[in-house]
Order: C-alpha cells, then structure tokens, then sequence
C-alpha cells in the first residue's frame, strides 16, 4: 500500500533525549539541541537507542498519554505492539473484540479497506521505527564517534552492540511491514535523512534485506544473559530468521523450510527450556521464565502505555469477571474469542485453564431461565461482551499471587518470540521436508503436549499431517499476535475454504456455529461438553 507516513523529525527524538518535549509530532520542533551536539553526550548513545526498544511499547514523548509520536489516531490505540496484535488476531478465528472504535468493526469483519485507521496507524509505527534506527546508524559509526573524540573503549564496544541491536529492531519492524503489507519503500541509513522516499520495493527484495541484516548481525549481538533480558541477542535474530524463512513462500515465492529448522535448532540450542508452568509466560513476573527468548519489557511504573499488555489484560477482562483476579483496577470488556478458537481445546489441556467459564457459559442460548444473560460460545453479537469466551491469558499477577505494581498499568512482559514457538517451526519444517530428524520434530511436539495436559496422554504416536500443526499453534499461542501470519501461509486466511465466525462479515447464525468442519479432532480432543457433538475448526 502506498501512504504518506506521517511521523516526526529526528529532532522530536533529540528532544526526548535531552528531556524536552514538543506539542505536534508532526512538525520538527525548534530547539537549541541539535545532532550535532547533543551526541557530544557519549549516554546519548544508550538513551537513543532505549527509544528505540521503547517504541514497541511506549507512545509518544510524555508517560501513556499527551504527546504522542504519531498523528490520525488515539494515542492509546495508536501504540505499535496493540495495533499489531489488532491486525494479527481480529481478522481471524481467533479474536473479536466489542468496541466500535473506527477501524476496530471492519477488522472483526475482515472487510477493511485502504482507509482503516488502525491498519494505517501499524504502517505509520513501522516506518516510525525505521526513521528512528536510521538515524542511529547514521550518528553512531565509529567516524563520527571519532569526530567527537570519543575514543573510550568501552564506550566503542558498547555501541558496537546498540548498532547491531538497532539494525535488529529495523529488521523486526521491516518483517512486520512485509507481512503486513508486502511492497513497501525499503529506506536505510544511507538515504538521506528528509529525502523523498524512495518508490515501494518488493515484498520479496525486503526479505532478502532483511534476511541479509540478520545474517551480518548475528555475531555482533549481545551475548544472551539475565543483563540482556529484553535486549536483542543472537538467539533473537535467529528467532527473527526461522520466522521469515518459515513463510519464505509467502514473501519470495520459494520455500525455505530447512533454513527455519536449521535457525530453529540454533534457537533451541540457545540454552531456553519451556517453562513447567504454561501460565507463567503471560504473568507480571515473567522476566523470570526461561522460556522467553525476545519481550517488548513492561513495568507498571516505569513503561506506562494504554496499548501493549495494559490493553490485553484489561480488555480480556469484562462481563462479571472480576478485575481484580488480574491485578488491575477494572475490567474494560473488549476481546474473546471467536467460537473455532475455543473449540480448538480438548479436556484436560490445561492451555485453557484461564478461560472464563462460568455456570452458564456454554449455554447455548441468550439468556438463562432466570432471564440473565448467557455466556456463549458463538459471537452471535460482536458489540455483545456475553457473545465468545473470554480467554484472558495475560494478567498482571505474578506466579506466586501478588498484584503488579500498579492496577491502572502492568508488569507483564509481552513475549515476542519464546520457546515452544522455534519447537513448533521445527515441527512443521520438518513435516514440510526441511529435513532434521522426525524423532527430534515428534519429541518437540510432545514436550508441548504434555506441559499442556500434565502427562503422556495427549501425545502423538506419529507425525501428524501439517494442518494439524496450525491447530497446535491455534492452542499453544493464541492471543500472542501469531495468528493472521500462520494462517495465510497455510493458505486459510482468506477464500471460503475455512470459514470462522464473521469472516467476511458473516456472522454464522446459530450458536453451535454453523461453519465447515475442516479437521475435526479424535473423541479424546472434544471439548467436555455435552452440548457438543463435534468440534468445528479442526
């Protein structure tokens, strides 16, 4: 898509550095501090570059609200990791969330156009990004390091690591645009800064730069360790390529599944193990797991923003949920999931203890004999709080119980890349002929299995067909911004072959959902309930 990207100068970013602030993001504020001088400051190099992580969370110039980097959009809504998660789940099988904020009811009903404020707003924040790396590259090689007289070594080698980590986060945010939008303008450090961007590249010419970056940068990174916690490391970008290799035919046109196994194995041999508690990857203490392998860090005091996991943990929360059993302050009643995600959960899969399963929900009708509403399955209604299960995954309690700091803002980390994901692309690039050992594959996807269910008995004998890995993914990491990608590489996103609820703008009519049964599951995978005599989705 082609849009005028509406972001700031590199002076709104000067000014964030030396503590200043500015009043339109949309128009290079006058000051004194200049590229020229402020760098004189040789911590500039950190603070410039802790912007940089801090755009995938934080908003703007001034705390979650009030002066904000981008323009045409709610700041709040407007924050880059929430407008992702909107365009990776809403769209699908997996998310519908009740508001009528513009942009967010032709989302639920895939039918949004070149207009859509929060499709815009994600290409505004990933080309934000690009802008802000950019210019750190420009302002960071060693000539102008020697310009200032900066010649302290360790000061060299720490930004030797912010370069690379920068490079990192353009990667992230060039791969997010290609899937998002595919031909996009590809702009580098080497292009003048103010110039007129250059006309769209092709999805395929940015994967390949992108792959090209990862590759140079990989042993430039920091060494993984519990200082580089929430920084990018080389399991990282080896991370970052398992994914881009993994939808190589969506982005190229050629498949390259042994590449994502290999940069899988490499991630699995990082030193990661999967966390024994599934849970404790979405709690306020999740720094702790030893599972995650990239976060965008949030802290309840320190990172204050309305998008991120402030908006998923309080807007998985609503109807006659109690907040405060999330450690936030109230319930603000947005997303469930559609009714094909949730029937994707067998019993016993304990993926699906956190779901919000009240006496009446599943029901199966509107109301209760006492009149009260039902808790259904099906999103009969979008704007309808009672329509979907609420699966609220995120909260903002820790492991061992206690609240976050802070109920209005939370503690919780938002896991980018984590473990069980490099097992799961493992899995499927093996059963797509990208080689490694189909004992290794089998053994990963058990090991998922039995943290899910506690034991052996949902473990697979063989490899099963690949579809049914993008229902392993449906239930290992839904709500965690996966979902549009997996589903246009399996070729499901769009066309009538997999229907969901609303797709289309369809709502699907009865409560039992009334869409093609592509993959149903064996008896011992149904979900408990005797109103349910087959599991629509896979």
């Amino acid at each position: 898509m082609n849009r005028t990207i509406k972001i700031a100068g590199v002076a709104a970013l000067l000014l964030t550095v030396a503590g200043s602030g500015c009043t339109d993001p949309t128009v290079a504020p006058k000051s004194t501090v200049t590229s020229a001088n402020i760098f004189n400051d040789p911590n500039s190099y950190r603070s410039f570059l802790a912007k940089i992580y801090g755009g995938l969370i934080i908003t703007g110039q001034r705390g979650p609200d009030g002066n904000p980097d981008i323009s045409g959009i709610d700041e709040g809504f407007g924050e880059y990791l929430r407008l992702y998660w909107y365009l990776q789940e809403m769209p699908t099988d997996e998310a519908v969330i009740g508001w009528n904020d513009p942009g967010l009811p032709d989302l639920n009903r895939g039918t949004w156009g070149a207009d859509n404020s929060m499709v815009n707003a994600m290409y505004y924040r990933v080309f934000y990004q690009v802008m802000l790396v950019n210019e750190f590259l420009r302002q960071s090689t060693d000539a102008k390091l020697d310009s200032r007289g900066q010649l302290d070594p360790t000061l060299r080698t720490d930004v030797h690591f912010y370069r690379a980590e920068a490079r990192f986060l353009r990667a992230l945010s060039y791969w997010h645009g290609i899937d998002l939008f595919a031909n996009i303008p590809l702009v580098t450090e080497n292009d003048p800064l103010g110039s007129t961007p250059p006309q769209q590249a092709t999805r395929a010419d940015i994967y390949a730069y992108v792959v090209s970056e990862l590759n140079d940068i990989i042993s430039e990174l920091p060494p993984k360790g519990a200082s580089t916690y929430g920084r990018a490391t080389p399991e990282a970008a080896h991370m970052l390529l398992a994914k881009l290799y993994l939808n190589a035919g969506v982005y190229s046109g050629t498949p390259n599944y042994p590449a994502a196994l290999t940069e899988a194995q490499a991630v699995i041999a990082g030193g990661y193990t999967l966390d024994p508690s599934f849970a404790h990857n979405f709690q306020a203490d999740n720094n702790t797991s030893p599972e995650l392998v990239f976060v965008a860090p949030q802290d309840g005091a320190k990172t204050q923003t309305w998008g991120g996991m402030t908006f998923l943990i309080h807007a998985g929360c609503g109807a006659a949920m109690s907040a405060g059993s999330y450690g936030v302050d109230y319930c603000w009643g947005g997303y469930r999931m559609k009714q094909q995600a949730f029937r994707l959960f067998g019993a016993g899969d304990k993926r699906a203890a956190s779901f919000w399963l009240p006496d009446s929900a599943l029901a199966h009708n509107d109301t209760l004999a006492n009149g009260a509403p039902a808790q259904t399955d099906s999103v009969i209604s979008i704007g309808d709080f009672h329509h979907g299960i609420p699966g609220p995954k995120f909260t903002n309690k820790t492991s061992g119980g206690s609240n976050g700091q802070q109920s209005g803002m939370v503690d919780t980390d938002f896991p980018i890349f984590r473990l069980a994901d490099a097992y799961l692309i493992y899995v499927e690039a093996n059963i797509r002929g990208g080689g490694g050992s189909v004992a290794t594959a089998l053994g990963y996807l058990n090991a998922i299995r039995e943290r899910a269910y506690g034991n052996t008995s949902a473990d697979f004998g063989v490899l099963p067909a690949v579809d049914t890995i993008l229902a392993e993914r449906g239930r290992e990491l839904m709500f965690e911004a996966q979902r549009r990608t997996d589903l246009v590489r399996f070729g499901m996103f769009s066309g009538s072959a997999y229907l969901w609820a609303w797709k289309g703008g369809v709502a699907g009519g009865s409560a039992l959902g009334a869409f093609r049964d592509l993959y149903p599951l064996p008896a011992n995978e149904l979900i408990a309930n005797p109103n349910l005599t087959q599991n629509p989705g896979y």
